[in-house]
């Protein structure tokens, strides 16, 4: 099983982010509560105003992260689709990775494979690793699609077990993320058949993300955080950034709810177009 005749999703993120001369991923996470006027509370909306957003903010990005469960919850499925092909469309080399942190093994991550890859079309998709190897290997025949191992994620309660040290008496002490980092660029990466695996870490925890590339220099690692959460671009980049693993930040809610007035494309542009600019001129420090 293969995943499409476009390039795989690395070569698209590192494409995508030489051309646009940005490390800057826009989360769509629609909540029809926030939504302009007439829009507002409408979820009929969702893709207009995704797309919306797309439209404005397409020539700054790396990558766009549509959130399952804001589409899910408003029954729009079927708007997540277009909208995944539309991006596509309009914004070709561009990936779409899938916000939807599944984790299961067997057939049940089989269909979730098949959601991810075939349904949405998808280039990548953000999983849960914390029932191994094989909650990971029903994605790994679609070659060139990329599997985002969540690994220190940017939620103070990550945590409770993230940051737990691991006691086995002939095993250096690790924490439980730093053993997701090892797997994932060892001996995970090295059974994947194709697909492209990465990590998810926080823009909250800098310094956890620093020791992540020191176990995984060369892996996409995406950064959620930027923005709402209170990320820090230049510490972010300072301790992600690798010439030969791409660090995605995503922002979501900082840039999609710039501006509650018909204005918000615009203003959701300005915002991405601040972001981008923070991130790059980051780069000189390294």
């Amino acid at each position: 099983m293969s995943g499409s005749s476009h390039p795989g999703f690395r070569t698209q993120l590192m494409g995508a982010q030489a051309r646009q001369a940005s490390m800057l991923c826009v989360g769509l996470d629609p909540e029809p509560a926030r939504f302009p006027l007439p829009w507002q509370h409408d979820a009929r909306h969702i893709f207009d105003f995704c797309a919306a957003i797309v439209a404005a903010t397409a020539d700054l990005v790396c990558a766009f992260k549509p959130q399952i469960a804001f589409f899910a919850a408003h029954r729009a499925e079927d708007q997540l689709e277009r909208l995944v092909a539309h991006i596509h469309a309009v914004a070709p080399g561009v990936p779409v990775i899938l916000d939807a942190k599944r984790g299961d093994v067997g057939s049940t991550a089989q269909q979730y494979a098949l959601e991810a890859f075939e349904r949405y079309r998808a280039d990548a998709v953000t999983l849960s690793p914390f029932m191994g190897l094989d909650s990971i290997e029903p994605y790994m025949p679609y070659a060139g699609k990329g599997l985002i191992l969540l690994c220190r994620t940017s939620n103070a309660g990550g945590s409770d077990i993230q940051s737990l040290a691991l006691a086995e008496p002939e095993v250096p002490a690790e924490r439980v993320f730093e053993r997701i980092a090892r797997l994932a660029a060892g001996p995970w990466a090295a059974r994947s058949r194709g697909a492209e695996l990465g990590l998810v870490v926080g823009a909250t925890y800098p310094q956890e993300l620093a020791r992540v590339r020191e176990l995984a220099p060369t892996l996409p690692v995406l950064v959620p955080g930027l923005g709402a959460q209170g990320g820090d671009a230049r510490a972010t980049v300072q301790a992600g950034w690798r010439a030969q693993g791409p660090v995605i930040v995503s922002s979501s809610r900082a840039v999609l709810y710039a501006s509650a007035g018909a204005d918000f494309a615009q203003a959701a542009r300005g915002v991405a177009q601040a972001a981008r600019e923070q991130l790059q001129q980051a780069m000189p420090a390294l």
